[in-house]
Protein backbone atom coordinates (compact mmCIF):
# COMPACT_ATOMS: atom_id res chain seq x y z
CA UNK A 1 0.00 0.00 0.00
CA UNK A 2 1.46 3.07 -0.91
CA UNK A 3 2.44 5.79 1.22
CA UNK A 4 -0.04 8.77 1.97
CA UNK A 5 1.28 12.70 0.63
CA UNK A 6 1.46 13.28 4.63
CA UNK A 7 3.76 10.40 5.34
CA UNK A 8 5.70 10.52 2.32
CA UNK A 9 6.35 14.35 3.04
CA UNK A 10 7.16 13.24 6.45
CA UNK A 11 9.92 10.58 5.88
CA UNK A 12 11.26 12.95 3.32
CA UNK A 13 11.77 15.48 6.22
CA UNK A 14 13.45 13.07 8.50
CA UNK A 15 15.71 12.06 5.94
CA UNK A 16 16.72 15.62 5.18
CA UNK A 17 17.15 16.38 8.44
CA UNK A 18 19.18 13.01 9.54
CA UNK A 19 21.57 14.12 6.72
CA UNK A 20 22.07 17.44 7.77
CA UNK A 21 22.64 16.47 11.26
CA UNK A 22 25.32 13.61 10.06
CA UNK A 23 26.48 15.86 7.39
CA UNK A 24 26.44 19.21 8.48
CA UNK A 25 25.11 21.93 6.22
CA UNK A 26 24.14 21.24 2.67
CA UNK A 27 23.08 22.95 -0.64
CA UNK A 28 19.31 21.97 -1.58
CA UNK A 29 21.13 19.97 -4.95
CA UNK A 30 23.48 18.59 -2.38
CA UNK A 31 19.85 17.12 -0.36
CA UNK A 32 18.92 16.24 -3.79
CA UNK A 33 22.02 13.89 -4.31
CA UNK A 34 21.91 12.58 -1.10
CA UNK A 35 17.90 11.62 -1.39
CA UNK A 36 17.26 11.01 -4.55
CA UNK A 37 14.24 13.22 -4.10
CA UNK A 38 13.14 15.59 -7.31
CA UNK A 39 13.97 19.06 -7.16
CA UNK A 40 10.39 20.01 -6.71
CA UNK A 41 10.42 17.72 -3.27
CA UNK A 42 13.65 18.67 -2.15
CA UNK A 43 12.53 22.62 -2.52
CA UNK A 44 9.01 21.76 -0.66
CA UNK A 45 10.50 19.89 2.21
CA UNK A 46 13.34 23.16 2.61
CA UNK A 47 10.87 25.22 2.98
CA UNK A 48 8.23 23.78 5.33
CA UNK A 49 11.63 22.57 7.17
CA UNK A 50 12.27 26.30 7.47
CA UNK A 51 9.10 27.48 8.21
CA UNK A 52 8.83 25.06 10.85
CA UNK A 53 12.20 26.54 12.36
CA UNK A 54 14.38 23.46 12.23
CA UNK A 55 16.77 24.50 9.23
CA UNK A 56 18.20 27.90 8.17
CA UNK A 57 20.42 29.79 5.72
CA UNK A 58 23.76 29.74 7.37
CA UNK A 59 25.65 30.67 4.29
CA UNK A 60 26.70 30.09 0.60
CA UNK A 61 28.41 27.12 -1.28
CA UNK A 62 32.02 28.51 -2.99
CA UNK A 63 31.68 25.56 -5.45
CA UNK A 64 28.35 27.38 -6.80
CA UNK A 65 27.21 30.49 -8.50
CA UNK A 66 25.89 33.12 -6.01
CA UNK A 67 21.97 32.97 -5.55
CA UNK A 68 19.29 30.44 -4.20
CA UNK A 69 21.01 27.28 -5.24
CA UNK A 70 24.42 28.20 -3.63
CA UNK A 71 22.01 28.38 0.17
CA UNK A 72 23.50 26.18 2.52
CA UNK A 73 21.19 24.70 4.97
CA UNK A 74 22.14 23.61 8.43
CA UNK A 75 19.76 22.60 11.69
CA UNK A 76 18.91 25.34 13.80
CA UNK A 77 20.97 23.99 16.81
CA UNK A 78 19.86 25.87 19.74
CA UNK A 79 16.35 25.35 19.09
CA UNK A 80 16.68 23.15 21.85
CA UNK A 81 19.27 22.10 24.48
CA UNK A 82 19.97 18.77 25.90
CA UNK A 83 21.54 17.69 29.13
CA UNK A 84 23.40 14.52 30.10
CA UNK A 85 24.34 13.63 33.46
CA UNK A 86 26.68 10.52 34.58
CA UNK A 87 25.71 9.62 38.43
CA UNK A 88 28.26 8.06 40.92
CA UNK A 89 28.04 7.02 43.94
CA UNK A 90 29.66 9.74 45.36
CA UNK A 91 29.16 12.24 42.02
CA UNK A 92 27.30 13.76 39.71
CA UNK A 93 28.55 15.22 36.01
CA UNK A 94 26.66 17.18 33.67
CA UNK A 95 27.10 18.23 30.27
CA UNK A 96 24.60 20.89 28.88
CA UNK A 97 24.51 20.94 24.96
CA UNK A 98 22.62 21.81 21.29
CA UNK A 99 20.60 20.25 19.22
CA UNK A 100 24.00 19.25 17.37
CA UNK A 101 25.56 17.95 20.59
CA UNK A 102 28.00 20.56 21.07
CA UNK A 103 29.07 21.06 24.43
CA UNK A 104 27.90 24.59 25.89
CA UNK A 105 28.34 24.04 29.87
CA UNK A 106 30.22 21.04 32.05
CA UNK A 107 29.69 20.94 35.46
CA UNK A 108 30.85 18.24 38.17
CA UNK A 109 29.97 18.10 41.98
CA UNK A 110 31.16 15.44 44.42
CA UNK A 111 28.15 13.85 47.17
CA UNK A 112 29.76 12.87 49.89
CA UNK A 113 28.20 9.34 51.53
CA UNK A 114 26.91 10.62 54.28
CA UNK A 115 25.11 13.70 52.72
CA UNK A 116 21.84 12.93 53.35
CA UNK A 117 18.81 11.93 50.29
CA UNK A 118 17.34 15.54 50.41
CA UNK A 119 20.47 17.39 50.33
CA UNK A 120 22.27 14.79 47.67
CA UNK A 121 19.20 15.26 45.78
CA UNK A 122 18.96 19.15 45.92
CA UNK A 123 23.02 19.30 44.72
CA UNK A 124 22.58 17.54 41.87
CA UNK A 125 19.83 19.39 40.43
CA UNK A 126 20.80 22.69 41.36
CA UNK A 127 23.95 21.51 39.26
CA UNK A 128 22.27 20.84 36.38
CA UNK A 129 19.85 24.32 36.39
CA UNK A 130 23.48 26.23 37.31
CA UNK A 131 24.78 24.33 33.79
CA UNK A 132 22.07 24.81 31.92
CA UNK A 133 21.57 28.59 33.12
CA UNK A 134 25.70 28.80 32.02
CA UNK A 135 24.80 27.60 28.48
CA UNK A 136 22.18 29.88 28.11
CA UNK A 137 19.21 27.42 27.56
CA UNK A 138 15.71 28.91 28.57
CA UNK A 139 14.88 25.71 28.88
CA UNK A 140 16.13 21.62 28.49
CA UNK A 141 14.36 19.85 25.50
CA UNK A 142 15.59 16.67 26.76
CA UNK A 143 17.71 15.07 30.09
CA UNK A 144 19.08 11.42 29.83
CA UNK A 145 20.68 10.18 32.85
CA UNK A 146 23.05 7.40 33.13
CA UNK A 147 23.40 5.55 36.96
CA UNK A 148 24.44 1.92 38.26
CA UNK A 149 21.51 -0.35 38.78
CA UNK A 150 18.36 -1.71 37.09
CA UNK A 151 16.22 -0.35 34.84
CA UNK A 152 12.61 -1.53 35.20
CA UNK A 153 12.33 -2.64 31.34
CA UNK A 154 8.26 -1.85 31.49
CA UNK A 155 8.08 1.52 33.47
CA UNK A 156 11.57 2.53 32.63
CA UNK A 157 12.43 3.68 36.27
CA UNK A 158 15.50 3.03 38.23
CA UNK A 159 14.87 -0.08 40.58
CA UNK A 160 15.69 -0.02 44.37
CA UNK A 161 19.18 -1.81 43.95
CA UNK A 162 20.62 -2.60 48.19
CA UNK A 163 23.96 -0.56 47.94
CA UNK A 164 23.05 2.22 45.79
CA UNK A 165 22.16 5.84 47.19
CA UNK A 166 18.28 6.35 48.02
CA UNK A 167 19.56 9.51 46.04
CA UNK A 168 19.66 8.06 43.41
CA UNK A 169 15.90 6.99 42.59
CA UNK A 170 14.70 10.68 43.64
CA UNK A 171 16.39 12.09 41.59
CA UNK A 172 14.28 11.33 38.78
CA UNK A 173 11.30 12.81 40.36
CA UNK A 174 13.05 15.57 41.11
CA UNK A 175 14.09 16.60 37.81
CA UNK A 176 10.89 15.97 36.92
CA UNK A 177 9.12 18.54 38.90
CA UNK A 178 11.78 21.01 38.55
CA UNK A 179 11.37 20.52 34.98
CA UNK A 180 8.36 19.75 33.95
CA UNK A 181 8.85 20.01 30.40
CA UNK A 182 11.45 18.31 29.87
CA UNK A 183 11.61 14.92 28.71
CA UNK A 184 13.76 12.76 31.51
CA UNK A 185 14.92 9.60 30.69
CA UNK A 186 17.22 7.25 33.01
CA UNK A 187 19.33 4.30 31.47
CA UNK A 188 21.98 1.73 33.21
CA UNK A 189 25.19 3.46 32.53
CA UNK A 190 27.21 0.45 31.03
CA UNK A 191 24.29 0.05 28.44
CA UNK A 192 24.75 3.82 27.75
CA UNK A 193 28.44 3.45 27.28
CA UNK A 194 27.83 -0.07 24.97
CA UNK A 195 25.29 2.79 22.40
CA UNK A 196 28.81 5.15 22.92
CA UNK A 197 31.35 2.64 22.04
CA UNK A 198 29.18 0.98 19.21
CA UNK A 199 28.19 4.90 18.10
CA UNK A 200 31.63 6.26 18.61
CA UNK A 201 34.08 3.83 20.08
CA UNK A 202 35.84 0.49 19.47
CA UNK A 203 32.89 -1.27 18.57
CA UNK A 204 31.76 1.17 15.73
CA UNK A 205 30.73 -1.13 12.79
CA UNK A 206 29.70 -4.12 15.42
CA UNK A 207 25.44 -5.23 15.61
CA UNK A 208 26.53 -7.98 17.67
CA UNK A 209 28.82 -7.67 21.00
CA UNK A 210 28.81 -7.43 24.66
CA UNK A 211 30.84 -4.29 26.45
CA UNK A 212 32.53 -5.67 29.82
CA UNK A 213 32.36 -3.06 32.06
CA UNK A 214 35.57 -2.44 34.45
CA UNK A 215 35.80 -0.04 36.71
CA UNK A 216 34.76 0.76 40.47
CA UNK A 217 32.13 -1.51 39.90
CA UNK A 218 31.43 -4.28 37.02
CA UNK A 219 28.87 -4.86 34.94
CA UNK A 220 28.21 -5.94 31.16
CA UNK A 221 25.96 -4.38 28.38
CA UNK A 222 24.86 -6.71 25.00
CA UNK A 223 23.94 -5.85 21.89
CA UNK A 224 22.60 -8.51 19.47
CA UNK A 225 21.51 -8.14 16.48
CA UNK A 226 21.72 -4.14 16.66
CA UNK A 227 19.50 -4.12 19.76
CA UNK A 228 20.46 -3.89 23.60
CA UNK A 229 18.85 -6.63 25.64
CA UNK A 230 18.19 -5.90 28.67
CA UNK A 231 16.05 -9.17 30.38
CA UNK A 232 12.93 -9.95 31.85
CA UNK A 233 13.97 -7.86 34.76
CA UNK A 234 16.27 -5.22 32.99
CA UNK A 235 19.16 -7.58 35.15
CA UNK A 236 21.20 -8.64 31.69
CA UNK A 237 24.70 -7.95 31.86
CA UNK A 238 24.64 -8.14 36.38
CA UNK A 239 28.20 -9.95 36.04
CA UNK A 240 29.01 -8.73 39.06
CA UNK A 241 26.87 -11.89 40.64
CA UNK A 242 28.75 -14.26 38.39
CA UNK A 243 29.95 -16.96 40.90
CA UNK A 244 33.70 -17.68 39.68
CA UNK A 245 36.11 -19.44 41.48
CA UNK A 246 39.23 -17.21 43.09
CA UNK A 247 36.96 -15.83 45.20
CA UNK A 248 36.39 -17.56 48.47
CA UNK A 249 32.99 -17.61 48.69
CA UNK A 250 29.80 -17.13 47.00
CA UNK A 251 27.28 -13.88 46.36
CA UNK A 252 24.17 -13.56 47.26
CA UNK A 253 21.05 -11.91 46.60
CA UNK A 254 22.15 -8.87 48.01
CA UNK A 255 25.58 -8.89 47.89
CA UNK A 256 27.82 -9.57 44.77
CA UNK A 257 30.72 -9.96 47.00
CA UNK A 258 31.98 -13.57 46.60
CA UNK A 259 31.51 -13.26 42.47
CA UNK A 260 32.94 -11.67 39.61
CA UNK A 261 33.30 -8.55 41.00
CA UNK A 262 35.30 -9.44 43.72
CA UNK A 263 38.12 -10.16 41.49
CA UNK A 264 37.57 -7.64 38.71
CA UNK A 265 35.93 -4.61 40.34
CA UNK A 266 38.42 -1.78 41.14
CA UNK A 267 39.02 -2.47 44.97
CA UNK A 268 40.28 -6.27 43.96
CA UNK A 269 42.29 -4.70 41.13
CA UNK A 270 44.35 -2.07 43.25
CA UNK A 271 45.13 -4.97 45.75
CA UNK A 272 46.18 -7.53 43.14
CA UNK A 273 48.39 -4.37 41.94
CA UNK A 274 49.81 -4.27 45.33
CA UNK A 275 50.60 -7.92 45.44
CA UNK A 276 52.87 -7.42 42.80
CA UNK A 277 54.67 -4.20 44.25
CA UNK A 278 52.33 -1.48 41.97
CA UNK A 279 51.29 0.84 44.83
CA UNK A 280 50.13 4.74 44.86
CA UNK A 281 47.56 5.33 42.37
CA UNK A 282 43.82 4.36 41.63
CA UNK A 283 43.04 1.27 39.96
CA UNK A 284 42.69 2.77 36.45
CA UNK A 285 46.50 4.48 36.59
CA UNK A 286 48.09 1.46 38.11
CA UNK A 287 46.72 -0.83 35.15
CA UNK A 288 47.90 2.05 32.53
CA UNK A 289 51.28 1.75 33.93
CA UNK A 290 51.42 -1.68 33.29
CA UNK A 291 50.23 -1.48 30.14
CA UNK A 292 52.71 0.98 28.80
CA UNK A 293 55.27 -0.53 30.65
CA UNK A 294 56.05 2.07 32.90
CA UNK A 295 56.11 -0.07 36.47
CA UNK A 296 57.66 -3.12 37.83
CA UNK A 297 56.58 -6.33 37.63
CA UNK A 298 53.98 -5.33 34.87
CA UNK A 299 53.73 -8.33 33.13
CA UNK A 300 53.07 -10.65 35.74
CA UNK A 301 50.36 -8.25 37.37
CA UNK A 302 48.82 -7.78 33.30
CA UNK A 303 48.95 -11.68 33.20
CA UNK A 304 47.19 -12.10 36.50
CA UNK A 305 44.38 -9.37 35.54
CA UNK A 306 43.81 -11.13 32.84
CA UNK A 307 43.19 -14.32 34.38
CA UNK A 308 40.52 -13.07 36.28
CA UNK A 309 38.59 -11.10 33.56
CA UNK A 310 38.96 -14.06 31.40
CA UNK A 311 36.67 -16.20 33.70
CA UNK A 312 33.74 -13.57 33.07
CA UNK A 313 34.44 -13.25 29.42
CA UNK A 314 34.53 -16.98 29.33
CA UNK A 315 31.34 -17.29 30.54
CA UNK A 316 29.76 -14.32 28.30
CA UNK A 317 31.42 -16.34 24.99
CA UNK A 318 29.85 -19.54 26.26
CA UNK A 319 26.18 -18.34 26.63
CA UNK A 320 26.09 -15.58 24.25
CA UNK A 321 28.58 -16.04 21.15
CA UNK A 322 28.84 -12.40 20.66
CA UNK A 323 32.02 -12.57 18.57
CA UNK A 324 33.22 -9.18 20.07
CA UNK A 325 33.93 -8.05 23.79
CA UNK A 326 34.45 -4.39 23.85
CA UNK A 327 36.81 -3.93 27.59
CA UNK A 328 35.25 -0.49 28.91
CA UNK A 329 35.26 1.48 31.77
CA UNK A 330 38.29 3.37 33.70
CA UNK A 331 40.28 -0.54 33.91
CA UNK A 332 38.99 -1.65 30.40
CA UNK A 333 40.56 1.50 28.48
CA UNK A 334 43.84 2.02 30.54
CA UNK A 335 44.64 -1.55 30.27
CA UNK A 336 44.63 -1.06 26.18
CA UNK A 337 45.69 -3.81 23.98
CA UNK A 338 47.99 -5.27 26.20
CA UNK A 339 44.91 -6.57 28.68
CA UNK A 340 42.73 -6.81 25.61
CA UNK A 341 45.51 -9.34 23.86
CA UNK A 342 45.67 -11.33 26.96
CA UNK A 343 42.04 -11.62 27.79
CA UNK A 344 41.47 -12.65 23.88
CA UNK A 345 44.26 -15.35 24.43
CA UNK A 346 42.75 -17.22 27.57
CA UNK A 347 39.29 -17.01 26.68
CA UNK A 348 40.40 -19.04 22.74
CA UNK A 349 41.99 -21.62 25.06
CA UNK A 350 38.65 -22.02 27.08
CA UNK A 351 36.55 -21.63 24.39
CA UNK A 352 35.99 -22.92 20.69
CA UNK A 353 34.20 -20.52 19.69
CA UNK A 354 35.79 -17.12 18.35
CA UNK A 355 36.25 -13.68 20.10
CA UNK A 356 37.74 -10.24 19.00
CA UNK A 357 38.70 -8.91 22.38
CA UNK A 358 39.06 -4.77 22.37
CA UNK A 359 39.79 -2.37 24.35
CA UNK A 360 37.68 0.38 24.99
CA UNK A 361 38.03 3.97 23.43
CA UNK A 362 36.15 6.07 25.85
CA UNK A 363 36.51 4.54 29.52
CA UNK A 364 35.11 6.44 31.99
CA UNK A 365 33.67 8.97 30.03
CA UNK A 366 30.91 6.46 27.93
CA UNK A 367 28.79 6.64 30.11
CA UNK A 368 28.22 10.34 29.67
CA UNK A 369 28.59 10.14 25.95
CA UNK A 370 25.85 7.07 25.62
CA UNK A 371 23.55 10.00 27.83
CA UNK A 372 24.20 12.61 25.19
CA UNK A 373 23.40 10.13 22.42
CA UNK A 374 20.04 9.21 23.87
CA UNK A 375 18.96 12.83 24.56
CA UNK A 376 19.45 13.93 21.40
CA UNK A 377 18.09 10.89 19.62
CA UNK A 378 15.54 11.34 21.40
CA UNK A 379 14.71 14.85 21.03
CA UNK A 380 15.80 14.46 17.21
CA UNK A 381 12.70 11.86 17.37
CA UNK A 382 10.41 14.46 18.96
CA UNK A 383 11.59 17.72 16.87
CA UNK A 384 12.28 15.83 13.44
CA UNK A 385 8.35 14.56 13.40
CA UNK A 386 6.22 15.68 10.64
CA UNK A 387 6.51 19.95 10.38
CA UNK A 388 3.87 21.34 12.77
CA UNK A 389 3.99 18.42 15.83
CA UNK A 390 7.03 18.81 16.65
CA UNK A 391 7.03 19.93 20.76
CA UNK A 392 9.14 17.98 23.66
CA UNK A 393 6.29 18.37 25.71
CA UNK A 394 6.65 14.78 26.56
CA UNK A 395 8.06 13.06 29.44
CA UNK A 396 9.82 9.46 29.87
CA UNK A 397 10.19 7.51 33.53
Amino acid sequence: MPASPSTARAINDRLALRLLQREGPLTAGQLKQLTGLSRPTVADLVERLALSGLITVVGESGEQRRGPNARLYGIVADRAHLAALDVRTESVTVTVTDLLGRERAEACAPIGGDTGTGDAVEQAVTLVERAAKEAGAERLHTVAIGAPGLIDPVTGELRDSTGLPEWHRRLVAALQQRLPRAAVIVENETNLAALAEQRDGAARGRDTFVLLWLGHGTGAAVVLDGALRRGASGGTGEIGFLPVPGTGGLPSATDCTGGFHSLAGAAAVAQLARAHGLTGAPAAELVRRAATGDAAASDAFLDALADRVALGAASVVAVLDPGCLVLGGEVGQAGGEALAARVADRVQRMSPLPLEVRPGALGGGAVLRGALITARDRAQDDLFAPAGRSGGEHRAG
